[in-house]
Formats: C-alpha cells, structure tokens, sequence
C-alpha cells in the first residue's frame, strides 16, 4: 500500500510546484514515486516534458501520469458491461459508449479516485502525489467512500423495506418474472450481495482516508489573506470527509512564521518560491511529510468510555453547525460538506445530550 498526499490551496501554480518536490523528495529518499496529475498543462510545463494518461519514467524512482477522463472511462468500460451481463439477461450497456459519460458531473473526479485506487493496489508505489485542482472539488472527490456509502446503506434498506422487496423474497408470481429478466434468482438475500461487495469496496476508501499513514494533505499559501481565508476554509472542510491536514506549506520570501496562529496546532513551513527548474532550494526547505502527518489532529476521535464524540473543525463555529440524528448514524453539516458518522455498538442507539466547541473541537455527547 502506498502513502497518499496531495496539496490544498486556491494558488494552482504552487500547489503543483510543491507536489512536484514532494515527489522528487520522496524519490530521493529511494521510495518509488508516481506523481499523477489532471489532463492540464501546468505539470508537464512545470516538469519540462510530456505526459500521457500511462505512468512513465522522469526521474529515478519516479513516474509520472496525467489522468484524462475518456482515456480512464473507456478502458474501465469494459470491466462494467462484463458485470452487467453478469446480472442482466439482456445487457443494455452494448449500445453505449464509455466517452458519452465522461460529461456527467462529477465523472471525472470518480474516474480519478478510481485510478489513484487501482495504482495503490498495484504495489508498484510507495507513495504516490495527487496534483488535482486542490479545491472543494478534489475534497468532493476524496470523500467519495464515505457519501457513497450512506446512500448503498439507504438505499438497500428502503429496498428490503418496500413492498417490491417484500414480494421478490415471498410471492411466487414475481418470481418467474424478475428470472426472466435477470441471470440470478433475485430474493432479499442475494440482493444484498452486490451491495455488500460495494460495501467493502467503499469501506476500504474510507478506511485508508482515515488513516494518515495512508493519505494525508497539506495546505498551500502564501501570505495573500485571501490565499489564508481560502486554506482555512479547505482546512475545515478536509475535516468533515476525515481526511488528515498535516500541516501548511508557507510560501514566502521572507523567513518568519507570522501565520503560526491562524493555523495553529498544524506547524507552518516557510519554503521559497522558485523558477521553473530551481528545484533543490525548494526540495531541501519542505518538511518531513510523513511524520508531519502522523502527528496532526485527528478529524475525529471516539472515547466509548465517556460516551463522547469529538470533531476537529477549524474555521466553523457552533452557529455554523448543523446536528443530526438518525438511528446509529449522527450527521454534521458544517460549511458546504456533511458528515455521517457511524456510531459504534456502544453508543448506537443512544441519543445526543449536548454538543459544545472546545479548543475548535465540537465535542457530543451521548
């Protein structure tokens, strides 16, 4: 498995400047690197070459790629109308192109996330640097298992709850029909069968976003407030989808940290900007990013025993928090991002009696 990070800022130019001496960092540690970013020029103008939508050798140790949606969703096709034709008797997917979807929203981001899977599992890697566009969008993107999996739960119990489901497990008439149409025997049994492998699928991506030895983000700025005011936005933000903050890569001129208290606990790293080409003064200046990132906040912590729950948000106050409770779920909603937190046996089942924000941790109580 390999350490996942990409880069958090509104300055795309640094961002990509600064994933590209990470890459080089890590390579030089002896690790073996893949540096994958987004079908746009920046990267292979930064990097002075070519890229394509498969990894190729730029440096010792180091690979490079550019994802490019239909490249990713045509080569994925084909693995999809094979677990149509695995259910359906008649498959309907034969009569679509995989590049008429590449312009559904989000598509893109699904495609990526997909790929940066399918190259951890390799075991090619041992770390590889996401450059995406650092934005909400990339946290959209990294939070995909989590909203994924509150819909397949959803979705799958209002399935075995309706009538429709009812009558596919009891009646004898349905039966023969829905055969007729599908390749499997349908009942509520075996309906759960490919939602539990979707499942696990899901619950893997959330696991390994959860787990800062795994993946982990940094934040990008330079001194601009507005720069500060957008890295503490996706700060928070990073929070709600469990993702680590490792810390802020400050890019500036000048040697100083007055930024420490805007991003305080994360340490602050002062690093020069650079020319096109000029990577070692930058390589030498970025921090250790690894142990960095296994010593931040963690997005959220569980204590069983005291029967609370606390959630790291920075920059969100109690005015901007909305708490919900469903079952064995709690929801938070905070900014523009959700977040459904599945209770453990413990606590599931019993009700919220307080939330407060302590030292920006909103702390619930059960």
């Amino acid at each position: 498995m390999a350490l996942i990070l990409t880069f958090l800022g509104k300055n795309g130019i640094a961002r990509s400047k600064i994933a590209i001496a990470a890459a080089k960092l890590l390579a030089n540690q002896g690790k073996r690197v893949l540096l994958a970013g987004l079908a746009e020029p920046t990267l292979p103008i930064l990097l002075e070459t070519t890229l394509s939508p498969d990894p190729q050798e730029i440096a010792p140790n180091l690979q490079a790629v550019q994802f490019q949606a239909s490249v990713l969703l045509e080569r994925n096709w084909e693995e999809l109308k094979k677990l149509e034709a695995q259910y359906l008797r008649t498959p309907i997917f034969k009569e679509v192109y995989g590049q008429e979807l590449v312009v559904l929203p989000g598509m893109d981001n699904a495609l990526a996330l997909n790929a940066i899977r399918e190259y951890d599992s390799s075991g090619k890697y041992d770390a590889i640097i996401y450059d995406g566009t650092g934005d909400a969008s990339t946290l959209r993107m990294l939070g995909m298992p989590e909203s994924l999996s509150w819909y397949v739960r959803r979705f799958r119990q209002l399935f075995v709850n309706s009538e429709l489901g009812k009558s596919i497990s009891e009646s004898p008439l349905i039966q023969p029909l829905i055969t007729s149409f599908f390749n499997v025997n349908w009942t509520a049994d075996n309906f759960a069968q490919p939602t539990n492998q979707v499942n696990n699928l899901l619950d893997q991506g959330k696991a390994a976003i959860a787990d800062p030895k795994r993946v982990a983000s940094f934040l990008v700025t330079t001194s601009d407030p507005i720069d500060v005011a957008s890295s503490r936005y996706l700060w928070g933000t990073a929070q709600q989808i469990g993702l680590t903050v490792g810390g802020t890569i400050l890019i500036s001129a000048d040697n100083d940290h007055q930024l420490s208290a805007e991003f305080s606990p994360l340490p602050v790293s002062v690093v020069p900007d650079i020319s096109q080409g000029e990577w070692q003064p930058l390589i030498d200046a970025l921090p250790n990013l690894e142990a960095q990132a296994s010593q931040a906040p963690k997005p959220i912590e569980v204590d069983v025993h005291s029967r609370k729950v606390s959630l790291f948000l920075p920059g969100f106050d109690k005015k901007q928090v909305k708490l919900t409770q469903q079952g064995p779920e709690v929801t938070v909603e905070a900014g523009d991002h959700r977040r459904n937190i599945f209770l453990p046996p413990a606590l599931s089942g019993r009700p919220v009696t307080g939330a407060k924000f302590q030292n920006s941790y909103l702390i619930i109580s059960f």
